[in-house]
């Protein structure tokens, strides 16, 4: 088992460097400059909504704090930067080595940005990204001990301090404690209030890969640059246990041949398994994770 795998398996993340080149990071950077623009502006209606924590996002706040759907066709040169690094070598074999899988395995899924907010400061509520905060300890154990099949990460351009994590919460369900502490949609005046939370700090180029399912929240402050990419992957093998998580994102999109066309052949691969998770799923079977 390699060090960062038995990291990320016993504390449910791991922060690795250096996945982004000095040539791609400014790729990266000017892609997202151009995207966020067009989101602040209204001419890409796909973003995260401040006052809105989870999907479906609307549109009824012009602040947001997120862009979604990033490799999207309709972003052209950007979604291009932003597919080409996704399945990227070095990327891709660190998401094969957390997953103990192949490279054949891995499944496309989302890419989004994380960015600061305008106007408001704003907070996500602690929470687990497939497992309801009212679910019974029995429930929730259950759910983690399966949640084995993705991997989600954070890749930093610009210091990064707005993740709050309780390592080794991926594998347990909450202490009675916890549970006082998450059991709302309501975020946390201080995250650090949740007993055993720690705040992650990212310096530019830095990833960290986590379990979605770790105990979780963020807090974004509106006055502070935030851009980082926000991804995600699976091991194709497990079926659509990952399905609702994913799907309820709305990803029809990712049919449109432009989208293929674009991908190089390894993303034209993982593509392969998304398309293939979509067939086996009919829209009237999606639901959401969470509310808020």
């Amino acid at each position: 088992m390699s060090p960062i795998k038995d990291s990320y398996d016993s504390q449910g993340f791991v922060v690795v460097p250096g996945l982004v080149s000095l040539h791609d990071f400014s790729k990266l950077q000017e892609a997202s400059d151009l995207v966020i623009n067009r989101a602040r502006e209204g001419s890409w209606p796909y973003r995260r909504t401040v006052g809105k924590q989870f999907p479906p996002f609307d549109n009824d706040n012009p602040d947001s704090w997120g862009v979604q759907h990033v490799m999207h066709p309709d972003l052209q040169g950007s979604a291009i930067v932003f597919s080409n690094w996704y399945t990227s070598d070095d990327l891709t074999r660190v998401c094969a080595d957390l997953l103990h899988c192949g490279e054949e395995d891995l499944q496309l899924e989302l890419f989004n940005l994380l960015i600061n907010p305008l106007e408001h400061s704003f907070a996500l509520r602690w929470h687990r990204d497939d497992v309801k905060e009212n679910a019974l300890p029995e429930e929730e154990q259950a759910a983690l001990d399966k949640w084995h099949t993705g991997i989600q990460w954070n890749t930093a351009l610009y210091e990064d301090s707005c993740l709050y994590v309780v390592p080794g919460s991926h594998k347990i369900a909450r202490t009675p404690e916890q549970r006082v502490h998450s059991c709302t949609i309501d975020p946390p005046s201080d995250p650090l209030d949740m007993p055993g939370a720690v705040l992650l700090t990212l310096k530019p180029g830095e990833t960290v890969f986590y379990n979605s399912n770790i105990l979780h929240c963020a807090a974004y402050d509106h006055t502070v640059k935030r851009v980082t990419l926000h991804a995600c992957t699976a091991d194709a093998r497990y079926g659509t246990a990952r399905g609702r998580n994913i799907l309820q994102h709305g990803l029809s999109w990712v049919n449109d041949k432009r989208f293929k066309d674009q991908l190089t052949p390894r993303g034209k691969r993982m593509l392969g398994r998304l398309l293939e998770l979509q067939k086996s799923m009919p829209t009237n079977e999606i639901s959401y994770s969470l509310e808020g």
